[in-house]
C-alpha cells in the first residue's frame, strides 16, 4: 500500500498547525482582551470555515491565492511560490479550516485568567511581555493546548477544500482523506479500510486528549 498520502497528511497538518498556533494566539489574546469596532464581525469571519461548506471555503480560496487572486499574484511575483495544486494549497486550506478550532478554547481559557492578578502583576512593574509569559499563558495553557490538538486533528482530517486548492496528484498532493476517497471510488475496498482505520484510531486518540486537557487532568 502507498504510504505517501499518510507522509503528505502528516507534512501538511504539522506546518497548518505551526501557523494556526503561531497567528492564532495573537488573535485569541486580541479577542480576548480588547475591545474594538468591528470585534463581532472579526469574530463571525474567523468562525466562518466551521459553517460552510468546504467546497465554497475551497473557491474562497481558490479566487484570493488563485494566480489571478491579489495575494496569490503577490506571493507568486515577490516570494516566487504557487500555491494552487501544490502541498503549500492543502497548507492553506488545513490552516483556514482549523483556525476556528485553536481561536475558540484558546480564548475562552485566556478570557478564565484573572484580570486581577495580571492588574497586580502591572503593579509590581511587570511588562505586558512578562504579564504574558508569567501570568496569562501559564494559566491559559490547557486551553491553548487543547486547541493546538483539535487543530491538528481537523488539518489532519481536512477534505473538501483542499481538494478544491491542492487538487489530487498522487505523491503530490493527495492526502489521506482524498486517497481514502480514491480507493472508495476504485472499488479497493482493502486499502479503503485500512485508511479509515489508521484515520479513526488518530481522531479518537486526539479527542481523547484534547477532552484530558480541557479538564485539566493533563
Amino acid at each position: 500500500m502507498e504510504l505517501s498520502p499518510l507522509y503528505l497528511t502528516i507534512k501538511v497538518s504539522i506546518t497548518a498547525t505551526f501557523f494556526t498556533a503561531a497567528i492564532g494566539l495573537v488573535v485569541a489574546l486580541l479577542m480576548a482582551r480588547k475591545d474594538f469596532p468591528g470585534k463581532t464581525l472579526l469574530d463571525i469571519v474567523i468562525m466562518q470555515p466551521l459553517v460552510i461548506p468546504p467546497t465554497v471555503l475551497g473557491y474562497y480560496i481558490l479566487t484570493v491565492f488563485g494566480k489571478s487572486g491579489p495575494l496569490g499574484r503577490f506571493i507568486e511575483d515577490t516570494l516566487g511560490l504557487d500555491i494552487v495544486f501544490t502541498w503549500k494549497g492543502a497548507v492553506v486550506a488545513a490552516f483556514i479550516s482549523s483556525f476556528p478550532l485553536f481561536v475558540k478554547p484558546a480564548r475562552a481559557s485566556i478570557e478564565s485568567v484573572g484580570k486581577d492578578l495580571e492588574n497586580a502583576a502591572r503593579l509590581l512593574g511587570k511588562t505586558e511581555l512578562e504579564v504574558l509569559n508569567t501570568i496569562t499563558l501559564p494559566l491559559a495553557w490547557r486551553g491553548i493546548a487543547a486547541g493546538t490538538v483539535m487543530a491538528f486533528a481537523r488539518a489532519t482530517g481536512e477534505f473538501g477544500a483542499t481538494l478544491m486548492v491542492a487538487g489530487n496528484i498522487p505523491g503530490l498532493t493527495q492526502t489521506l482523506p482524498i486517497a481514502i476517497y480514491d480507493a472508495v471510488s476504485a472499488g479497493d475496498n482493502h486499502t479503503a479500510n485500512v485508511l479509515v482505520a489508521i484515520i479513526t484510531v488518530f481522531s479518537l486518540a486526539v479527542l481523547l486528549v484534547a477532552a484530558r486537557f480541557l479538564k485539566g487532568k493533563l
